[in-house]
């Protein structure tokens, strides 16, 4: 196995993104993402890290009129000031996140890891301290009776680089949690895999008059946020 080699920097354009990119609130319904990008969204979504690689997520991607009219049904009622959001964007993600972590699943998580060949060293020794690490971490959230909490933390992590990966592929996003969660679990069924929804986020374009745009990034002053020593 080859080491990885190092990414060329470029000024500072990771910096750059991250102060251009924003939500957006109006999205061009006659521009789509490209079909190699929406690959490069399916890699985001699988690459983030997670705490001991739990990976305690799982993701419904709508790029079709009805795939996303699906999704805009939880927008009914107090959140229909979304659904635009929705439909006009080239496509939407639904981060849903585990609500059980048990031992047939992190034996799967173990078979994946295998096969993908991180236990070649020494596969039995390494795959047990793998196993053990985790459960460690997952026993302790079990027994806390925070463990819905821990992996909603690990899917916002998700989210958090997600948001800034398409905006690296020039594609526009608009997180929101202003929609009924519990209707999406209803329609895609996430409580009976053991998930349930946390977070919607629209791709896309930004529409012309998209007011959002042309508003100045506001944020906390550094001297405010950060401590140091």
């Amino acid at each position: 196995m080859t080491a990885l080699t190092p990414l060329v920097r470029t000024g500072d354009a990771i910096v750059d993104t991250a102060k251009a990119r924003y939500t957006t609130k109006f999205y061009d319904a006659d521009k789509r993402i490209s079909e190699s990008d929406v690959q490069a969204i399916r890699d985001l979504l699988r690459f983030s890290p997670s705490s001991t690689n739990a990976q305690p997520w799982h993701f419904i991607l709508a790029g079709t009129p009805e795939g996303k009219e699906r999704v805009a049904r939880a927008t009914a009622g107090a959140y229909s000031f979304n659904r635009n959001k929705i439909v006009d964007a080239s496509h939407v993600v639904v981060f849903a996140t585990r609500t059980a972590i048990e031992e047939e699943y992190l034996q799967h998580i173990l078979d994946v890891e295998d096969a993908d060949g991180r236990f070649v060293a020494d596969p039995q020794a390494l795959r047990e301290q793998m196993h053990g690490a985790r459960s460690m971490f997952v026993d302790m959230h079990k027994e806390a009776g925070d463990l819905d909490a821990w992996s909603q933390a690990q899917t916002y992590l998700n989210i958090g680089q997600f948001m800034l990966g398409v905006a690296s592929l020039g594609i526009d996003a608009t997180p929101m949690e202003g929609v009924d969660l519990d209707a999406l679990d209803a329609e895609f069924g996430l409580r009976e895999k053991s998930f349930r929804a946390l977070v919607v986020v629209s791709l896309g374009y930004r529409a012309a008059d998209d007011f959002n745009a042309a508003l100045p990034k506001s944020r906390l002053p550094e001297a405010e946020v950060i401590t140091e020593i």
